[in-house]
């Protein structure tokens, strides 16, 4: 399998581990319903967040969907060119993270292209994530060391192309 199908199926398991672990979130914390994990450190609780981390830019929930809807076909254009197996990874991972909250922004309420995204991992109270926010977090900490270590998206005719 090429490396364009490898991030393919990698983001295709961020999306279905996000959705589903939303899915049971909905379902068994809806009612207010917290659960330790770690005491003090984490916790699960539901939250259904309008804006970007840390709730902000809650009434502009519509850009959000543009910019992750913009996210994901960026993603799939720029793969096209993968040759490493590190890019493969760390853009499949931001392909299902972007893709996944475009999924929660475009069909969840309180309507189409204004939903809500699904939060439930809580922080000790610092913030409230998904597991989205963890593929898109590691992968964006993946990134940085990458490009600080100048390793090329592609062949290394691309190299120049790639920095960006």
């Amino acid at each position: 399998m090429r490396p364009y199908g490898w991030m393919l199926m990698l983001a295709a398991g961020v999306l279905v581990v996000d959705q589903s672990s939303k899915f049971w979130a909905i379902s068994a914390l809806s009612n207010g319903e917290r659960i330790a994990v770690i005491p003090e450190l984490v916790q699960l609780r539901l939250l259904l967040n309008p804006g970007a981390a840390f709730s902000i830019g809650a009434g502009a929930t519509w850009v959000f969907t543009i910019v992750a809807a913009v996210a994901v076909g960026a993603i799939l254009y720029v793969g096209r060119r993968l040759r490493s197996t590190a890019w493969t990874v760390v853009l499949g991972a931001l392909l299902g993270g972007a893709f996944s909250h475009l999924l929660d922004r475009l069909f969840r309420a309180p309507g189409f292209a204004q939903g809500h995204v699904v939060d439930f991992i809580d922080y000790g109270g610092l913030f409230v994530g998904n597991v989205a926010d963890i593929a898109l977090t590691l992968s964006c900490v993946l990134l940085m060391v990458l490009t600080l270590r100048d390793i090329p998206l592609g062949d290394a005719t691309d190299k120049g192309r790639t920095s960006a």
